[in-house]
């Protein structure tokens, strides 16, 4: 293992990794770092999350740039706010002693002037959002005639995230002679197409196998209904009494609601996601930071950029729609050497998706039964029981009370009084799960009955899927064409063969028809039709004919809480299992077709 100074790191950034206690390079770090610093050749850079991808691609951004120039050398892209943000901190603290290097970062939600003023003073290193990067591109105050490196970070969500049309216009205002470096934790196909058509004979350099998950983060599932899932969320938190985890859902509406129930149930917990403001994300971040709430339910988007080093399990409440996610998802857990746990919760349809990403990440799943009551029970008591043990006693300060205490006690024997501190602790506990249900027992009438589809979403039927070439994101992305309305929110999406389902807020039924049925869309030169159906998830359904709504267009073609009342959440409102939370998340839908020679697909120059 090299050290960072045998890496080629002059003086003043080791001292600053040595201030911030960064001992050796991780295995992405000591492969990349000289790479970059010894050749201006573009670079693809693979490493699970949480491996120090920031560090690879900054420190030898931080050693090569010139400190007495002003300009902007280097511009940094990431998906969310809150991943900028990380990374512009990060790079402030990697180069504390190079006073003349300056970093501004710039992200929506946050005063554009301030971020303007900061540019005007000069930066030589830009770490920003594409959108309000390309905002700032087109009002000339972010000038990258200048650039020599462009670093794509997480680059596979910025193409979930439909950022295609803004990468295309940062890559036209930056220099053909820049070092394009990409880095990613996933390698699906659209990562491919990047390399492909952004970059120029990039070297490849991975850390472990590309997508393969971390050796130190174990995969476990449990089996549930749409009726046991809740139930089993909360027996999981309960078996764990130190839990310290992020539960995943796919939207904002089912991250409110798992957060809403979580916290009535008397849970530590709190939610994130897109519709908060920036304010209250920053707080909701801070408090887990600081363990002040034990349990975060958070969407794939809102989680990116939040470093956190010591999770103890990643809970996925339902698994991601497109499935290379799960291996961003299980990475913040398992870091800086520790162990962590990757949890699936899974109905019968989507037990198949588990074979799928087992192949991805190299792992196999452990299935593993939803704790019963008495084992719930014995866990916590023997958690408070190790706690008591080892905690220790201030006698100055008690002393003056430990005689009145005494004589209070004084008509207990030993077990008497272990049976009443027991009870005292864990009667509620006790009360609650006494005559609790088997989770297990999927057949059974109560757990398998499962609650009533979303009434709020209207189920459509759409003529292309998997043999089009058709994916959620994809699918998302047309939606998003149509201009339906602002942050209209998609619910669960099911890819057939040749057709597909999804659903959209039922206050936007007749826009979505409309909207549809007027811009009359293709898709790779298919002509798409949609309808509603009736709301059967297995696919099954019936489209509503006769009086109902017709098709349009050309067919040509084919912790434990105190206050708990019954196994379930607390308040009972919709369950959406939509894959993704808002139409603004635009993801791209093109990545295959012709681009014209201008924007993302332009080849760039042999150097």
């Amino acid at each position: 293992m090299s050290t960072f100074l045998e890496l080629g790191l002059k003086e003043p950034i080791n001292k600053a990794l040595t201030d911030l206690g960064y001992e050796e390079p991780t295995v992405i770090q000591e492969k990349a770092i000289p790479q970059i610093i010894s050749s201006k050749d573009d670079l693809k850079a693979f490493a699970q999350t949480g491996t120090g991808k920031t560090a690879a691609f900054s420190l030898p951004i931080l050693e090569l740039l010139d400190e007495s120039n002003g300009n902007v050398q280097a511009i940094i892209l990431s998906p969310t706010r809150e991943l900028a943000v990380q990374i512009g901190n990060n790079i402030k603290d990697f180069c504390k002693y190079l006073p003349d290097v300056k970093v501004t970062t710039v992200y929506g939600g946050s005063s554009m002037e301030d971020q303007i003023r900061s540019l005007k003073r000069g930066s030589q290193i830009v770490v920003g959002t594409p959108g309000r990067t390309v905002d700032l591109i087109k009002r000339r105050a972010l000038k990258l005639g200048n650039v020599q490196w462009l670093v794509l970070d997480e680059a596979d969500e910025m193409l979930n995230m439909g950022f295609k049309d803004e990468l295309d216009k940062v890559l036209e205002a930056t220099p053909d002679t820049k070092q394009t470096l990409l880095f990613s934790a996933t390698f699906p196909r659209e990562v491919e197409s990047i390399a492909r058509n952004y970059m120029t004979n990039p070297i490849e350099i991975t850390s472990g196998q590309k997508n393969q998950g971390s050796d130190n983060v174990s995969h476990e599932y449990y089996s549930v209904t749409e009726r046991t899932r809740y139930p089993a969320l909360k027996r999981i938190a309960d078996l764990n009494p130190d839990i310290y985890a992020i539960i995943f859902c796919r939207t904002r509406r089912e991250t409110q609601e798992v957060a809403d129930n979580l916290i009535k149930d008397g849970y530590s917990a709190d939610a994130l996601h897109g519709d908060l403001s920036q304010g209250q994300r920053d707080s909701v971040m801070g408090k887990f930071r600081k363990k002040t709430i034990q349990i975060l339910v958070a969407t794939d988007v809102a989680a990116r950029g939040l470093d956190v080093t010591e999770l103890t399990h990643v809970l996925n409440h339902k698994l991601p729609d497109q499935i290379e996610n799960y291996t961003h998802r299980s990475g913040r857990t398992g870091r800086a050497g520790n162990k962590g746990i990757s949890i699936v919760l899974v109905n019968g349809k989507e037990k198949g998706k588990l074979r799928q990403i087992e192949k991805i990440i190299q792992k196999k799943f452990v299935e593993t039964k939803v704790p019963t009551g008495k084992e719930i029970v014995q866990n916590q008591l023997m958690n408070l029981i190790d706690k008591v043990q080892v905690t220790e006693v201030n006698e100055s300060e008690i002393n003056e009370f430990l005689p009145s205490i005494y004589e209070k006690l004084e008509g207990l024997d030993r077990e008497q009084l272990i049976q009443k501190f027991v009870s005292l602790e864990f009667n509620t506990m006790l009360k609650y799960y006494e005559n609790a249900k088997d989770l297990n027992d999927l057949s059974s009438k109560d757990n398998s009955r499962a609650r009533a589809t979303d009434e709020n979403m209207t189920r459509f039927f759409i003529n292309i899927g998997r043999k089009d070439n058709l994916n959620p994101g994809k699918l998302i992305g047309l939606i998003n064409e149509q201009n339906i309305g602002d942050k209209v929110e998609i619910g669960s999406i099911d890819i057939l063969d040749t057709f597909s389902f999804f659903e959209i807020d039922k206050n936007y039924e007749d826009k979505t028809l409309e909207a549809f049925s007027s811009n009359q869309p293709d898709f790779d030169g298919r002509s798409v039709n949609i309808e509603i159906t009736k709301k059967d998830r297995g696919g099954s359904g019936g489209r509503r004919g006769g009086g109902g709504r017709k098709p349009f267009g050309n067919k040509k073609e084919g912790g434990f809480g105190r206050k708990r009342d019954s196994d379930g959440p607390s308040s009972r409102r919709s369950d959406s299992s939509s894959s993704r939370g808002r139409t603004s998340d635009r993801p791209d839908r093109n990545s295959g077709a012709d681009r014209n020679s201008g924007g993302f697909g332009r080849r760039r120059k042999e150097r």
